[in-house]
């Protein structure tokens, strides 16, 4: 058949693209590397040697090759491993940063195209780290408080020596916790000296060295240090009279000879000596205390403690004072008592009229603080002792300081501020006592009365329904029984406390805020003061009186607030609750998320904390009054 010739190019052409396919067809793909991980040698604490062969590299360059290791089985690279070059055959790796004594398990790796191979796995241990080996060096240069050794220290036990030093005490065998230097690190011979010691006293030494093992020690050593005379010092004066004081004497170091005389001397001059005044204390070493007696008033002197032994007298530091001159009176201010809502009792006692005739003594009192016989006072007649007074015309419930004092020719002496505060009445007449918190007057009982200070009858809810809607000023006694009012108080809706007219003029239900400055002077933290529910740790057990808690012997009225367990009234329903168990006390403050209910404080049998939070108008709670 004859062929044309344009069609001949074609074929040729055909011919020619399929041998390409077949050639490119035939080229091999590569493969991984071939390995083998070599044994693991030259083993030590923190490294080690091995390596690995590559006895094919499959087909492709080998781009990275090493080591990997790991405490578990089959490592990778992504954890630990080295890096050793490229392209086949043999290498070595070397392994750093190990963990003494602990096992490892080793495979060498190869990366080439086609990915990474890992040859055999292999295993081995870590050595561990010994103890240092040392010794303690002779004694040398010893005197009476100091003296000199060292060490040798031969092995490191595998791992660095990061301390050594020596360590001494008077038992065999010192060990780190006694008294020691601190000389470096590393091996070798070092050298420390001991210093603070005693004369004459034997002491034990050794070398120390401390590295990742723990501390070992070197062989124990002793030696004495010198004796020399006693070292003694002299105690500060005290009880200084106008003819006698007291101090005494410590022997630091009686050194290393028997104290066979002992003492305090004086003198008017510098320097006295036990050939002027002393006293005599007998032998020893123990704390001596001497009275110096036969002193005359108002003089300046010099005393000094001795101490003798077989090496002669020693003295201790010089020291000085002067004798009492006449002073002022010392009193003290007694317990205020009897306090009513006008009138008080107080006193003092004159314990010592300090060399002068006592001519007045008494007690004095202000509203400011700080009292002085220049305010109002009561005299309580002369001499030393105990002395009381009545304090009439005073003005119910305020806050009232007071001191005691007493007068001789030096001046006046005064005894400590106290503070107290009188009672407070309310328009229905009844009393209540106040409490000092802080810098807050209380009263100490919860508000039982029935009218408010614009004399408007509160009228007196018992029937539970109505107890429920009703929305204007109300109380109730707990079960509708005036007697749990004469112990508990009143309890009032909310709407009583928001007439402002409930608490006595010049007292005033206290404010949210004003609860919580009473908490945080209780002890309670700020950053817990401002939250809802349970706050605090002990605040309420300070708070609730040591009666009335059913079953809760926890409570310490420490702040004399002596809250009660007067229960409460349901505002849901009008029913009472929880007396013996439960108490709350209204704020003036309206919940801060809810208008329609008033914030409370809360007291519970068993919580030691104090409860905030609000609950609806209608509820039944007690009501405490703050001073403006």
């Amino acid at each position: 058949m004859k062929v044309r010739s344009g069609s001949a190019g074609m074929l040729l052409a055909l011919f020619f693209i399929m041998e390409l396919l077949v050639l490119s067809g035939c080229k091999k793909k590569p493969v991984l590397p071939t390995l083998t991980t070599s044994p693991v040698s030259d083993i030590a604490v923190r490294t080690a040697t091995t390596g690995g062969n590559i006895s094919s590299d499959g087909g492709a360059d080998i781009s990275a090759r090493g080591v990997c290791w790991g405490t578990s089985s089959n490592p990778e690279i992504t954890g630990s491993h080295t890096s050793d070059n490229k392209g086949p055959g043999a290498f070595t790796s070397n392994l750093s940063g190990l963990i003494p004594n602990t096992l490892y398990y080793v495979r060498a790796f190869a990366s080439n195209e086609a990915g990474t191979a890992y040859g055999n796995e292999v295993t081995f241990s870590t050595n561990p780290v010994l103890a240092p080996v040392l010794t303690t060096a002779e004694i040398t240069g010893i005197e009476h408080n100091t003296a000199i050794s060292g060490g040798n220290i031969s092995s490191d036990g595998g791992d660095d020596v990061t301390s050594r030093g020596i360590c001494w005490a008077t038992s065999v065998n010192p060990t780190v916790n006694d008294n020691k230097t601190t000389n470096g690190t590393g091996t070798g011979i070092f050298s420390a000296t001991l210093t603070g010691l005693t004369p004459g006293t034997t002491y034990h030494v050794r070398a120390w060295a401390t590295n990742s093992a723990g501390t070992s020690y070197g062989n124990d050593r002793s030696f004495g240090a010198l004796p020399l005379a006693p070292t003694v010092t002299t105690a500060t004066i005290s009880s200084v009279t106008r003819t006698s004081a007291v101090s005494g004497g410590s022997i630091t170091s009686d050194g290393g000879s028997q104290v066979t005389a002992k003492g305090i001397c004086w003198s008017t001059s510098p320097d006295p000596l036990v050939t002027g005044p002393h006293t005599s204390e007998g032998t020893g070493s123990n704390p001596f205390v001497s009275q110096l007696t036969g002193l005359s008033a108002n003089t300046f002197y010099y005393f000094r403690a001795y101490a003798t032994n077989s090496a002669g007298t020693s003295y201790g530091n010089t020291r000085t004072f002067s004798t009492d001159p006449v002073i002022a009176p010392s009193v003290s201010t007694g317990t205020v008592t009897s306090v009513t809502l006008t009138s008080a009792t107080g006193g003092g006692n004159v314990t010592s009229d300090n060399g002068g005739q006592v001519t007045e003594r008494g007690f004095c009192w202000n509203t400011n603080g700080n009292p002085t016989t220049a305010d109002s006072k009561i005299s309580g007649g002369t001499g030393t002792g105990v002395f009381t007074g009545n304090i009439t015309g005073l003005t119910q419930g305020t806050v009232y300081y007071l001191k005691a004092y007493a007068i001789n020719s030096a001046g006046t002496g005064y005894g400590e501020q106290t503070g107290f505060s009188t009672s407070a009445s309310d328009i229905d007449g009844n009393v209540y006592k106040t409490v000092i918190i802080g810098t807050q007057l209380w009263m100490q009982s919860d508000l039982k009365v029935t009218h408010l200070n614009t004399n408007q009858s509160i009228p007196d809810v018992m029937d539970d329904t109505t107890w429920v809607h009703y929305t204007e000023p109300a109380y109730c006694w707990y079960d509708d029984d005036p007697s749990n009012g004469a112990t508990f108080g009143a309890l009032y809706n909310y709407y009583s406390v928001e007439t402002g007219s409930l608490c006595p003029a010049g007292w005033h239900v206290p404010t949210d805020n004003e609860f919580k400055t009473l908490e945080i002077y209780l002890g309670m933290s700020e950053s817990v003061v401002d939250l809802g529910g349970w706050r605090g740790t002990d605040q309420g057990t300070k708070l609730k009186s040591t009666t009335t808690w059913l079953f809760d012997g926890v409570n310490t009225n420490s702040s004399g607030f002596t809250a009660l367990a007067g229960g409460y009234r349901y505002g849901r329903d009008g029913g009472y609750n929880d007396k013996g168990i439960i108490g709350y006390w209204w704020s003036s403050t309206i919940h801060w998320s809810d208008t329609t209910r008033g914030v409370y404080r809360r007291l519970s049998r068993g919580e030691t904390g104090v409860y905030r939070e609000g609950v609806i108008k209608s509820g039944g709670k007690f009501v405490r009054c703050l001073k403006n």
